[in-house]
């Protein structure tokens, strides 16, 4: 016969061992040192509940300890973080006689067994070999011999081995320590970013999106960049992101011979990557409006079949049931023929490094567009034409020079006299707007070539961690104008650009 309460003891035990993880957790990420008690309780816990001890080496990424030991794999893929339902997975049970799989959980509707012993809340009898579950009671018994009983909403030993996981994750992510960082660990590093953001799911990713950027930054300044860049191996060990896109522009003036090279290529990598992504978004970016004012060519595929049919309704006859079509109605399909120039100017502060690579790869993307004529323009305290080599933003890169402060009239100057045609021009300008005392003339100067009939677009952000400032000053006067700043993700300026240019 066995006996069981509400609270079991065995759950109780399982919340006290995922507090001691949480606990672990919290120590390794906002302490100095880690624990010499919590790493010795951890140890045990993580043996007890069957893990390896690696899951508590913050040094050894996920893809590691998955490669070792391949039966964990799912369940890293598993946990979610994003707070979402989980899914139907057996409990893990301590019952000797259990082998795994425990009695299904009754249906509180139709379980009127338990109300034969609602005189008797301490306790349930049961008098089988299995307990008839109350109040959704998960259980599971061994004949002749005590067992233990789960309620559910109690932890359970599974929660104990999803928390031991998580903590391995998070972590690995936000533990990072300090002193120097090698290719391994960063490269370590952003696989296992990988892992949190399936973890979190497309929302929670956006919100921790800025954080990760921040934590990748710091890694890739703690590392030693041209030792590494240096050494071929190690080099062949990186994988581009903006982070270390960044460090690389700002350093490749002290760079050569095979460091250069290999800098180079990292740079190269990043840029087709983006490009690919970005290339895809301008082709999926719906169309502009179809000009109206030329009229449709009267040619089958351009037939508009139901406002034939709708228009020629009074011409029904129901007495040979035909209808009969004495005028055929055609789909406008006229688009743009006369060239477009589009003028991209892009602050190249220090704080614009996401924008500015972002940018320059759309800005080829368009210029390799029919009928479509690119210009770029980077700027900081001076303003240089890259015009030359718009179609390839590998090169455009490679002349800019980050850092500095910024002069938008110095920019301005060099972008009017390139509008010649002022209604048939778009000029996108990228910056956060930090003029100072140039303020009021940057914006009268954009002020006076919107009225002249410029399609203005203001971008204030077109970054991967969304946490650009735009300055509040030029960001009224841009929404008075009725050209609000553009903040956020690429898209929005792709779609933007393609309905002007289509």
């Amino acid at each position: 016969m066995s006996t069981v309460s509400p609270q079991p003891a065995a759950a109780a035990g399982h919340e006290a061992r995922r507090q001691v993880l949480y606990w672990r957790l919290l120590a390794g990420i906002f302490g100095d040192e880690p624990s010499p008690a919590l790493e010795s309780a951890g140890a045990a816990i993580v043996r007890d509940i069957g893990l390896p001890l690696v899951v508590l080496d913050r040094g050894v990424s996920i893809d590691n300890v998955v490669q070792r030991f391949p039966d964990l794999g799912p369940e890293f893929e598993q946990i979610d973080l994003a707070g979402s339902e989980p899914t139907d997975a057996p409990e893990p049970t301590d019952a000797p006689g259990a082998a795994g799989a425990p009695e299904p959980a009754a249906d509180p509707e139709t379980d009127t067994a338990a109300t034969d012993s609602a005189e008797e809340p301490e306790t349930v009898t049961a008098a089988s070999d299995s307990v008839e579950p109350s109040e959704t009671v998960k259980a599971a018994t061994d004949s002749g011999s005590d067992s233990v009983v789960e309620v559910a909403g109690t932890v359970g030993a599974r929660d104990v081995r999803t928390a031991a996981l998580a903590s391995k994750l998070l972590l690995n992510i936000f533990a990072t320590g300090s002193g120097s960082v090698s290719a391994d660990q960063l490269s370590g590093w952003q696989a296992d970013a990988s892992w949190l953001r399936r973890a979190l799911g497309p929302e929670g990713c956006d919100s921790v999106r800025g954080v990760l950027a921040e934590l990748e930054s710091d890694l890739v300044g703690r590392m030693r960049l041209r030792e590494v860049l240096a050494d071929p191996r190690l080099a062949a060990q990186l994988t581009p992101s903006m982070s270390l896109i960044e460090q690389l522009l700002r350093d490749k003036h002290n760079l050569s011979g095979v460091a250069l090279a290999n800098a180079k290529a990292l740079i190269r990598r990043y840029v087709d990557e983006v490009a690919q992504v970005l290339r895809t978004q301008v082709q999926q970016s719906s169309a502009g409006t179809v000009d109206r004012s030329v009229p449709p060519k009267r040619i089958l595929r351009n037939l508009d079949t139901d406002r034939t049919i709708w228009k020629n309704l009074p011409n029904w006859n129901p007495e040979d049931q035909r209808l009969y079509v004495d005028r055929l109605y055609y789909k406008h399909s006229a688009k743009r023929t006369t060239p477009a120039r589009m003028i991209v100017v892009v602050d190249q502060s220090g704080s614009m490094t996401d924008s500015m690579v972002n940018c320059t790869i759309l800005a080829s993307i368009f210029a390799g567009l029919p009928k479509v004529d690119v210009h770029l323009i980077a700027y900081d305290t001076r303003a240089i034409d890259l015009t030359p080599w718009v179609h390839d933003p590998f090169e455009v890169l490679l002349r800019t020079n980050l850092g500095g402060g910024n002069d938008g009239p110095v920019a301005m100057a060099m972008a009017q006299p390139k509008i010649t045609d002022p209604r048939n021009t778009v000029l996108v300008w990228i910056s956060d707007f930090y003029e100072f005392d140039r303020s009021q003339p940057l914006f009268q100067s954009m002020e006076a070539v919107y009225r002249s009939g410029v399609k203005l677009i203001p971008v204030g952000s077109v970054n991967s961690s969304n946490q650009q400032s735009v300055n509040p000053w030029f960001r009224e006067r841009f929404k008075a104008l009725g050209t609000p700043v553009i903040s956020g993700r690429i898209q929005k300026l792709v779609d933007e650009l393609k309905n002007f240019l289509d």
